[in-house]
């Protein structure tokens, strides 16, 4: 079964059967452009070409079985089933400006152990399918062109560490740039990763103008490492070293979550000032979400402000990132979805 996505071997396919480049373009227009629904899409191939695609043309296999509206911002939670009834969550994010961005997820649960992420306590399931993380947009996509809405950014910051699922994700952001499909401006996507020095350089060389952010979130090594396992006692050490190369990246950022008593002293600020200096990173301060369980709090908002007031004096660009979501556990670090679902209930 070819992929929808797998654009050359479509295009191939269609030659071999008849169906002609312009009844294909339409249809692309209607699946990718304009997120109509696919019976209308397949409505743009003749019948005798309509069967031939549905036979061998594998079309969306993630279905939505569950929708989360926030009472408190514009944020939804999507919570889709795989065939094999696990569950993959997307976060819509309608930001006040008018300006919409999706949340996808690179794996089913994740093996980075981050302390202060739900995602973290699940472990790892599996890495998702390129075909899998496109599923995501291309049903979010058709919520919004419900609304009359258009998507503008997609960031791949859900569930899962991207880069321990880099092929699937490189690949993903190939067909999200490509004007035959969605043809996203590179600078509307985006990719998070808690820190894999290797892949983030190959990442900024392969996709130069895509925004890269790394979560940093403790520059002293006995407090990252307690936070974030990831790479072990020398991560800092080896993120470091690759920092020049991913500053000269336009589009690289630098996140850190604020965590009362934990890394947000006169020492750890003194200690990230230091580890960034010289490098022309821009700086997002996160509110820490919290989730049943979870031992850490966040920050006052008049703390949160003193240390970006600090860092801003030192010489960086900071933003004061806010959260949407909270109240449907669909903001950064919340998301926790459980391996199984019953799919009879997918809607």
């Amino acid at each position: 079964m070819l992929s929808i996505y797998d654009s050359d071997k479509v295009e191939l396919f269609c030659r071999k059967n008849g169906i002609y480049d312009h009844a294909l373009k339409r249809f692309r227009n209607a699946f990718f452009k304009r997120a109509l629904p696919l019976d209308e899409c397949l409505g743009m191939l003749t019948e005798a070409g309509r069967a031939k695609f549905v036979e061998h043309v594998g079309l969306p296999q993630l279905v939505l079985a569950e929708r989360h509206d926030s009472q408190l911002d514009g944020a939804s939670k999507l919570i889709f089933v795989t065939g094999n009834r696990e569950r993959v969550e997307a976060v819509i994010l309608r930001i006040a400006s008018g300006r919409t961005s999706l949340c996808i997820s690179s794996q089913i649960g994740c093996s980075a152990d981050c302390a202060f992420c739900a995602t973290g306590g699940m472990g790892l399931t599996r890495n998702l399918t390129t075909g899998e993380l496109l599923d995501q947009v291309v049903l979010a996509r058709r919520l919004l062109a419900e609304e009359g809405r258009q998507l503008r950014n997609v960031v791949i910051m859900g569930m899962g560490e991207p880069f321990h699922n880099e092929q699937a994700v490189c690949g993903a952001l190939e067909v999200l740039r490509d004007v035959r499909c969605f043809c996203f401006s590179e600078r509307h996507l985006l990719v998070s990763t808690a820190g894999v020095p290797a892949a983030m350089v190959r990442f900024v060389e392969r996709f130069p103008d895509i925004r890269l952010a790394l979560s940093l979130h403790a520059a002293r090594p006995e407090v990252r490492t307690r936070l974030m396992p990831i790479g072990g006692a020398q991560a800092l050490d080896k993120l470091r070293a690759v920092l020049p190369a991913l500053a000269q990246h336009g589009n690289f950022m630098v996140e850190y979550l604020l965590l009362q008593g934990v890394n947000d002293g006169p020492d750890d600020l003194a200690a990230l000032i230091e580890y960034l200096r010289g490098q022309p990173v821009h700086l997002n301060l996160i509110q820490f979400n919290p989730f049943p369980n979870s031992p850490f709090r966040p920050v006052t908002s008049e703390a949160r402000e003193a240390f970006a007031h600090a860092l801003r004096r030192a010489g960086f660009k900071v933003t004061l990132r806010r959260s949407l979501g909270a109240d449907i556990a669909a903001a950064c670090g919340q998301l926790a979805g459980t391996k199984s679902i019953n799919k009879e209930n997918a809607i």
